[in-house]
């Protein structure tokens, strides 16, 4: 591996943040917390909007454009940062429970254990979706809740509670978006090698039978893996999430083995069910030069080859490209482990892919990494609407007419609580604008079918514990009560009038 690639390899670690909310639970946090829900965000619909006092004035929340009939109007969570029940109905520990109760890995020592306890708070949360209008609930399932210890017979309480959720889901007419793995491998499977082990994306294929075979159709669409990119940069490059190593060798190893988990996930489905779509989610990055000349162009595509083509090509072209394998040389671990049979499998065809779009990246000759526009309150993120219409068309123009949904797209902001009231108009603003780039790629031919808000609720943002806060819903941590936020009347009334 060139230096020049081991520098840029550990900046981008940095950069790699997939996104979750952050919350904080106090120690005396009440299990009896009352919800500000239904009233407040009916209040969104008045038939007199000026009595409003959450309305969001104009022009900011009407620009005129109107998204295509059927729209999946949506919101995101993941199993660790919102369920809590960490040792309840037969969960076993997972990776980011031990890497949250180790020592400074996390900011104040905060761990998922209550997180915002979902397990047991569900049935609010759903009638909050429902209040919202939401058409769309893309969550994670616990691989550990499923099976402890990342083997053997599937635990029937775990899969009952998200058997519950779904129910719940479909009786409210929102669509179950359901995502198999967010980052959280069983701990035994850590312990055995992890992702390191090539055996491991073989358990996780089995796992995914047994939770296809338990929901099956009643779950429309059904995602892969998480982020691969995140798991590979953030904890095995930079080491600030699960499992938290540093070890570039091993890095790319994973990389491989996560395509191939997914790969084999995609065989279980079509084993399963014939009705149910699938495919990859994707945290995808636009690498543009910082300056002009033919020095940058090419980090650029060499950046760009480790951010995005190295999962989009893999899924999509049954390749890894070429000057990224070049790069990495062929005595590195990742090269070889890739086995006759092992990229068929990786592209097996999928129904469609899951984007996810945080920031851009702008690269210098060297490799490095400036910053051009302002950023939000995670440092990494810059805000820069127009690269989500950049990346949706460059899917579209590299790969094809693939379905496309947005399962991720949000910020934090310093959200304070105001009686029952929390005024976010920078996160209106962020949505807004991206929305209208949604729209702008789709007037261009893009095939989106969905947007997801990063995320429902405030929750654990991993290594930054309960600081940031990313929800349309306010979680006061000490009672655990669920305030909707301004951005939340105001989503009410996109999803109300498909447009913004």
């Amino acid at each position: 591996m060139s230096v020049l690639t081991r520098r840029h390899l550990l900046r981008r670690a940095a950069l790699s943040a997939s996104a979750a909310t952050a919350a904080r639970v106090s120690a005396g946090a009440s299990t009896t917390a009352a919800v500000v829900g239904s009233a407040a965000l009916a209040s969104a619909c008045d038939p007199d909007p000026e009595s409003d006092p959450n309305r969001v004035p104009e022009p900011e929340s009407r620009l005129g454009l109107r998204f295509p009939d059927g729209f999946g109007w949506g919101a995101a969570t993941s199993a660790y940062q919102i369920e809590g029940a960490a040792k309840e109905d037969g969960r076993g520990e997972s990776v980011w429970d031990t890497f949250s109760h180790t020592p400074g890995k996390t900011r104040g020592g905060d761990t998922g254990d209550v997180a915002v306890d979902h397990y047991h708070r569900y049935e609010t949360d759903l009638d909050l979706m429902r209040e919202l209008g939401l058409r769309t609930y893309r969550f994670s399932i616990s691989w550990s809740r499923i099976q402890a210890d990342g083997t053997g017979t599937p635990n029937q309480r775990g899969l009952d509670f998200y058997r519950r959720l779904v129910d719940g889901l479909l009786a409210r007419d929102i669509a179950p978006m359901a995502t198999l793995f967010h980052w959280d491998l069983p701990q035994s499977l850590q312990d055995a090698g992890g992702w390191e082990s090539r055996e491991v994306a073989y358990r996780f294929a089995e796992y995914a039978d047994h939770v296809f075979r338990a929901l099956g159709e009643s779950v429309p669409v059904w995602l892969t893996i998480n982020e691969p990119k995140t798991v590979v940069q953030n904890g095995y490059l930079h080491g600030h999430h699960a499992p938290g190593h540093r070890d570039p060798a091993a890095a790319y190893l994973v990389a491989h083995h996560l395509q191939l988990a997914h790969g084999l996930a995609v065989s279980a489905l079509r084993a399963a069910t014939a009705k149910s779509r699938i495919g990859p989610a994707l945290n995808l990055h636009p690498c543009y030069p910082a300056v002009e000349g033919a020095e940058a162009e090419a980090a650029t595509r060499l950046y760009d080859g480790y951010e995005n083509r190295l999962y989009l090509d893999s899924v999509f072209k049954g390749s890894y490209p070429v000057d990224v394998l070049d790069d990495l040389g062929p005595d590195s671990r990742m090269v070889r482990a890739i086995r006759d049979g092992d990229l068929k499998i990786i592209s097996a065809p999928v129904d469609l892919l899951a984007v996810q779009y945080y920031t851009p990246i702008y690269v210098t000759p060297s490799g490095g990494t400036v910053r051009r526009w302002p950023t939000s309150e995670a440092t990494w993120q810059q805000i820069y609407p127009d690269g989500m219409y950049d990346m949706l068309t460059r899917i579209q123009r590299d790969y094809g007419d693939v379905p496309l949904t947005i399962t991720e797209n949000g910020l934090p902001t310093a959200d304070t609580l105001d009686g029952d009231t929390v005024d976010d108009p920078g996160r209106i603003t962020f949505l807004r604008d991206h929305l209208a780039a949604a729209h702008r790629a789709i007037a261009a031919g893009v095939p989106l079918e969905s947007y997801h808000v990063w995320s429902l609720l405030d929750n654990f943002e991993w290594n930054e514990g309960y600081e940031q806060r990313w929800g349309l819903i306010y979680v006061d941590y000490p009672t655990l009560r669920r305030i909707p936020k301004r951005s939340a009347h105001w989503y009410r009334r996109v999803i109300a009038d498909n447009g913004i």
